[in-house]
């Protein structure tokens, strides 16, 4: 969709991220040959990579980020955990160096399992394993080095010890090349499948205004302690007793700030390009205020009763909820091919509204509108978490989800009435509308299509009956 959007388009490699993507000299020297200013790195590839951050400002390129020093000093997990140790904020117990498989064996026993197996360059769950046993360590220390490997072309990685089920609470940061640095409030961030984040919000539910405070000038100690300009989150767990330990900061732009952004009145992307271009922040810590309450969901292709497995296919059919309250940031389209080569994520629902409990209903109401046909979605997830009462009562932490997952799927109740009509006008479309090969462009398996939303607009009927 940001091709069809955009005035110019450069092809810079093939599907395979390392050829394209994560190669630094192609992307810089396509910004030469098209007169670009700047580089926005987004969420993921590079967008942590110190060495891409200087390879912009070599080539003349403002990189709209953190400077590359403080890259280097927050963007690797371990290099984190010593400067802010040093700076007196808690950490969770564990290496504050790389390691190697003898070495992460050592620090496991001294701090005893189980333990987190975390990729230094890492971030979205990639390069991430719980070892519960010394029997386990070889193996999953040679799958996570493995799949830092791919994912960020650096295989470091440390270890921390695991905490049960604590809250996962971040702190927005901002800060201008002038000095200014605040922080925007938190995000509960708990919902999490294979530590990755599915579901945020902000604010917290257990935040007070205390705890608020007290998280976010530890945040700001910290940015400042690295030099840190730009747009950053600092990461920590929550105990049961209202505890914080700083577990790590991304240096970039997060995938769940849109819930930042309602609850602020802020737009957290413009901020960046006005930092990047030598402004200074426009308001003051004291001025910035907290109003009402913001819900994301993750929207993936993946199917929840196949072990979330990857649905790649063709999006044949695409009903998107809309209404007060609620947005959408996506990057599908009806007749657009989801591939295997990235991460799945389809788009981002949010909801806001005046209070959690709102908040809630909004998404919930938006969920029943949405539908998308020819792949699965992770959409009955989300029904579900909304719909559970522990998530309506704030009771969550990190092993909510898994917790949920475990437990005898309650019956799936009459959905909502938008959502009834997605699924029948989709099984008619299928069923009686022609292919119009050279009119729409799409080339449709009809047999294999019309089989598929039978499929769909049945199983909606037996959740209706």
């Amino acid at each position: 969709m940001h091709v069809t959007k955009a005035d110019e388009a450069y092809a810079i490699g093939p599907a395979t991220a390392s050829e394209s993507y994560l190669n630094i000299e192609k992307i810089i020297s396509t910004a030469k040959r098209c007169g670009a200013e700047a580089i926005h790195p987004g969420y993921g590839f590079l967008s942590e990579n110190s060495a891409f951050a200087r390879a912009c400002g070599e080539a003349g390129i403002k990189f709209i980020g953190p400077p590359a020093s403080a890259m280097e000093v927050m963007g690797s997990k371990t290099r984190a955990r010593q400067a802010v140790e040093e700076a007196g904020v808690p950490v969770v117990p564990g290496s504050t160096k790389g390691l190697s498989l003898a070495e992460a064996g050592a620090t496991a026993a001294r701090i005893g399992f189980p333990v987190m197996i975390k990729a230094a360059a890492g971030g979205g769950g990639k390069g991430m394993r719980l070892v519960r046993s010394e029997a386990e360590l070889k193996s999953a220390f040679e799958t996570a080095q493995s799949e830092a490997l791919r994912a960020f072309k650096d295989g470091e990685l440390y270890l921390e010890k695991f905490i049960d089920n604590p809250r996962h609470i971040e702190i927005q940061v901002l800060g201008d090349e002038h000095g200014n640095l605040v922080y925007l409030g938190e995000r509960e961030c708990s919902i999490q499948r294979r530590h990755q984040k599915v579901i945020e919000e902000a604010p917290s539910a257990i935040v007070d205004q205390d705890l608020r405070q007290r998280m976010g000038q530890v945040a700001v100690q910290a940015a400042k302690s690295a030099g840190y300009t730009n747009a950053g989150t600092v990461e920590f767990l929550v105990d049961a007793n209202k505890n914080f330990y700083f577990l790590e900061m991304n240096t970039r732009l997060q995938v769940e700030h849109p819930v930042t952004e309602l609850i602020t009145g802020l737009d957290l992307v413009h901020l960046q390009l006005r930092i990047a271009a030598g402004e200074k922040l426009p308001f003051r810590q004291q001025e910035i205020s907290i109003r009402g309450h913001a819900i994301e969901c993750r929207i993936y292709a993946e199917d929840p009763e196949n072990n979330f497995f990857p649905s790649p296919g063709m999006i044949t059919r695409l009903l998107q909820p809309s209404g007060p309250g609620i947005r959408e940031d996506t990057g599908v389209y009806e007749g657009w091919t989801v591939p295997l080569d990235y991460d799945p994520l389809l788009s981002k629902l949010i909801a806001y509204a005046p209070d959690r409990p709102a908040a809630i209903a909004r998404m919930r109401r938006a969920l029943g509108e949405y539908f998308v046909g020819g792949i699965k979605t992770n959409l009955p997830l989300f029904r579900r978490v909304l719909d559970h009462p522990d998530f309506a009562n704030a009771r969550i932490d990190t092993g909510f989800l898994d917790r949920m997952l475990a437990s005898r799927p309650e019956p799936a109740g009459p959905v909502d009435g938008l959502a009834q009509v997605a699924a029948i006008s989709a099984a008619l479309f299928a069923a009686v509308a022609p292919v119009r090969n050279g009119q729409n462009g799409l080339k449709v398996d009809r047999k294999q299509e019309s089989s598929n939303w039978k499929k769909i607009g049945r199983t909606e009927a037996l959740r209706t009956e």
